[in-house]
């Protein structure tokens, strides 16, 4: 009797122990998978802090650069600070950084737009955006700033 009973005995061991070997690569495979997940998650919120601070910086030299007196657009400094400039947005948009669309007379999307001024006395079914006080840009498709807007109605 103890013959047929050892037999089942380790039957049984070697199921239990299959089962236990198979919620182990099955934690492990997600564990493996979590990990990565939150690597690359501390990855695009360090990319992320990074471009929010260069973000004052490109706003600033936008600015002076859309300001440009008339006699001194052919100097070659002037030159050189607009190509600073192309240099830099190629560099952003290899990180996926977009600027937001935030046009004369693009809808208002406040998942995109945040509204500073609202013309009150404008007439119309549909807000649109009148003008662009702050550009917003989205990093892989999010918004990281919001456009800031003057929004009016059309």
């Amino acid at each position: 009797m103890t013959k047929n009973k050892q037999p089942q005995e380790q039957d049984e061991k070697v199921v239990e122990l299959t089962g236990d070997l198979q919620r182990t690569r099955a934690d492990f495979e997600n564990y493996r998978k979590r990990v990565e997940q939150e690597k690359k998650q501390a990855m695009q919120s360090g990319e992320a802090k990074a471009i929010l601070k260069l973000l004052p910086v490109i706003d600033t030299i936008e600015r002076a650069t859309q300001h440009i007196p008339n006699d001194i657009a052919d100097n070659q400094w002037v030159q050189g600070v607009g190509g600073i400039v192309k240099q830099l947005e190629k560099q952003l948009d290899g990180l996926d950084l977009r600027r937001i669309d935030a046009s004369e007379g693009t809808p208002f999307n406040p998942e995109l737009h945040q509204a500073i001024q609202f013309d009150e006395d404008a007439k119309g079914e549909t807000e649109v955006i009148a003008e662009v006080l702050q550009n917003g840009y989205t990093l892989h498709g999010a918004p990281i700033r919001h456009a800031m807007v003057k929004v009016t109605r059309k």
